[in-house]
């Protein structure tokens, strides 16, 4: 029984955490400003067989490093076909960090990151195949804000989403 309300204690300690714990975010792109990406395009629709875009696009050389924009959990990384080369991140607040189209993956899943760690490098993977080198970054809430929908047809989907430029507009100019 003691066992059972030590793991009770710490599932209540880690979600408690995940909550408590400063969001610091950076800028994921070795080098990038704000002027690297297009400040309107987030929730851009119609935006292909995505329907909308759910995060924005930083532009680099291909190669170019990306790092974590905060400390947390590597939940995954690989392939998948509209992403290409991607890494999830679960970090404070309860919220995935998605890193898409990379050329390069520098991490393995199921381990720590901190924030400014390199997790891989810029490319064009998956449906960015041939467009130029880009980081198609998206913060997820896992606890949706209700405020954030909008009424059209996606804006139950938008509950879920942050615009990630909000946080990234002053972090490196």
């Amino acid at each position: 029984m003691k066992i059972k309300n030590y793991l009770l204690l710490l599932i209540l300690a880690v979600l408690v955490a995940g909550f408590a714990l400063p969001e610091r975010i950076k800028m994921p792109v070795a080098g990038a400003t704000h002027r690297d990406w297009h400040p309107d395009t987030f929730w851009y629709e119609p935006w292909g067989s995505s329907g909308v875009h759910k995060g924005i696009d930083i532009f680099a050389k291909k190669g170019t490093a990306v790092t974590s924009t905060t400390a947390g959990i590597v939940l995954y990384q690989g392939e998948i076909s509209k992403g290409g080369k991607v890494v999830l991140v679960l970090g404070p607040k309860w919220r995935l960090h998605y890193f898409s189209h990379l050329n390069s993956i520098n991490i393995t899943g199921f381990t720590a990151v901190s924030s400014g760690e390199v997790i891989g490098t810029i490319g064009d993977s998956g449906n960015a195949k041939g467009k130029p080198p880009h980081l198609h970054y998206s913060i997820v809430r896992l606890i949706p804000a209700p405020w954030a929908a909008d009424g059209s047809s996606q804006g139950y989907k938008k509950m879920f989403y942050i615009d990630p430029g909000n946080y990234l507009t002053h972090s490196n100019d």
